[in-house]
C-alpha cells in the first residue's frame, strides 16, 4: 500500500463516542490496525562532539506505532519493538493490558508502551500524566542538553567562545534557564592537558555570559577519572555547577568518595548517572547506599513502566529520577509526562529537535519550565500531508 492509499485507509474509519473516564473500563474496543514508522526530526544546531563519539549531527530518529481500533480512536508514540511483537496486539482489547493500580501497562511491547499510553488517554480523556500518577507540578523543570564541543567544529575552532555564547543565548531564547555543559576532550579529541584546561576555559566562559541565576551541569560522558573530577571541580568550585553528570565509570565506593569530597568543599553539586545501564537491578546497590543523586535510566529504553519502577525505589531515600533522552524528540515528551506523573523528578533532557510530521500544541518552555498539552494522551498529532511524503513505513498490520 502506497502512503497516499494510506491516508484514505486511516480517514475512512468510523468514528464512535468516546469513552468517558469510569470505573469499568470498555470492553468493545478492539485493534484493528497497526503501522510501524520512522519519524526523523532535526535540530536547531550541529551537535558536534562529546568525550567519546564524533559529531552527532542535526538530525535523529524514533521508531513509532500508530495503533488504530474499530473506534477510530488511535494512539501513537515512540516503539522499538518488532513487527511480530505488534502481530500479537491485533484484535485484542488494549485495556486489557492496563493495570490501572499499578499505573503500567502490560502485552507484547515491551518498554515501549507508549502508544498504549496515548490511546487509553483518549478514550478515558485524560491527558497521559494523569494516567501515570498526576504527583508531580503543572510545570517541569527542563535543561537544554545541546551544549556540546563546538570548539572542536572547524566553522568555529577560531571563534569558540563566541559560538559558546551564540548557543547559550539561542538556549535563553527558547525559554531555557538550566543548562549541560559536555566536557572531556582530554579523553579522545585533544592532548590530555590542552582539552583539561579547554573544558575549564569553556565553562568558565558560558559562567560569565550566562550570570550567576543560569543553573549549569557538567557531563563527561565518563572521559574524567574520580581524581582527574576532583581536579576539574577543585578549579571551578567557584561556578556553582548543579549537577555532575557521568563523571567517571560509575561503581559505588567512587561516587561516594566524590560526594564526600563535594560535602567537605561544602558545594551543592548533585551526583548523576546511570544512562548506559540496560537493567534496572544495576542501579539497587547505588540507591541502597544512596552513591547516585539523580538516576538517569534511558527513557526510551526503559519505558514509563521501568522509570516508574526506578523512582519509586529511589523515593523512600530522598534521591531523584531524570531519564537520559538524547537523540529522541518524542522521548522529550515522555520525560514531561514522567515529571507531571512523580514527586522525586529533576529536569528533563531538551535536545532540541523538531518535525514536521508531529504536531505537538501545547508543549512550551519559559523560564526554564515546561508546560504541557492539556490535551488527552500526548496531545500528539500526526500531520497527514507530511506523513505521506516525509515517513518510512516499515510495517502496516491489519487483524
Amino acid at each position: 500500500m502506497n502512503r497516499r492509499d494510506f491516508l484514505k485507509a486511516a480517514g475512512g474509519a468510523v468514528l464512535l463516542p468516546a469513552w468517558a473516564w469510569a470505573k469499568n473500563l470498555p470492553r468493545d474496543i478492539k485493534v484493528t490496525r497497526i503501522v510501524g514508522f520512522d519519524l526523523t526530526s532535526r535540530r536547531s544546531k550541529l551537535a558536534g562532539k562529546n568525550s567519546g563519539k564524533d559529531v552527532h549531527g542535526t538530525q535523529a530518529g524514533d521508531r513509532m506505532v500508530r495503533i488504530f481500533t474499530n473506534t477510530g480512536i488511535e494512539g501513537i508514540g515512540n516503539c522499538r519493538v518488532s513487527k511480530e511483537a505488534c502481530t500479537r496486539l491485533l484484535g485484542k482489547n488494549p485495556f486489557d493490558l492496563y493495570q490501572r493500580a499499578e499505573k503500567k501497562m502490560t502485552g507484547p511491547l515491551g518498554a515501549g508502551t507508549m502508544p498504549l499510553w496515548d490511546l487509553a488517554g483518549k478514550v478515558l480523556k485524560k491527558p497521559a500524566y494523569q494516567l501515570l500518577g498526576g504527583a508531580g507540578p503543572k510545570r517541569v523543570p527542563v535543561y537544554d542538553g545541546s551544549i556540546y564541543f563546538c570548539d572542536l567544529l572547524d566553522e568555529y575552532s577560531s571563534k569558540w567562545q563566541d559560538r559558546f555564547k551564540e548557543e547559550i543565548d539561542m538556549g535563553m531564547a527558547v525559554g531555557h534557564r538550566a543548562f549541560k555543559v559536555k566536557v572531556g576532550r582530554g579523553a579522545k579529541w585533544m592532548e590530555a592537558k590542552a582539552g583539561y584546561q579547554r573544558d575549564i576555559a569553556v565553562l568558565k566562559t558560558i559562567r560569565s555570559h550566562a550570570g550567576t541565576k543560569i543553573i549549569i551541569g557538567v557531563d563527561a560522558n565518563n572521559g574524567y577519572d574520580l581524581e582527574k573530577t576532583k581536579q576539574l571541580f577543585e578549579q571551578i568550585g567557584d561556578i556553582k555547577i548543579a549537577f555532575a553528570e557521568e563523571m567517571f565509570e560509575e561503581n559505588v565506593e567512587q561516587c561516594l568518595e566524590f560526594k564526600t569530597f563535594i560535602r567537605d568543599h561544602n558545594w551543592k553539586t548533585l551526583l548523576a548517572d546511570g544512562e548506559t545501564q540496560g537493567n534496572l537491578d544495576a542501579y539497587k546497590p547505588f540507591i541502597e547506599a544512596k552513591a547516585v543523586d539523580i538516576f538517569q535510566g534511558d527513557m526510551n529504553r526503559f519505558g514509563f513502566e521501568g522509570i516508574l519502577k526506578e523512582a519509586a525505589w529511589c523515593r523512600p531515600k530522598g534521591l531523584k529520577v531524570a531519564p537520559h533522552n538524547w537523540g529522541s524528540l518524542v522521548g522529550y515528551y515522555m520525560q514531561l509526562h514522567v515529571g507531571r506523573a512523580i514527586t522525586n523528578f529533576y529536569r528533563a533532557e531538551h535536545d532540541p529537535l523538531s518535525s514536521p510530521v508531529l504536531i505537538a500544541d501545547g508543549y512550551k518552555i519559559s523560564k526554564g519550565k515546561a508546560s504541557l498539552a492539556s490535551a488527552p494522551g500526548f496531545g500528539l498529532k500526526i500531520n497527514e500531508e507530511k506523513f505521506a511524503s516525509d515517513v518510512r513505513i516499515r510495517f502496516d498490520l491489519k487483524a
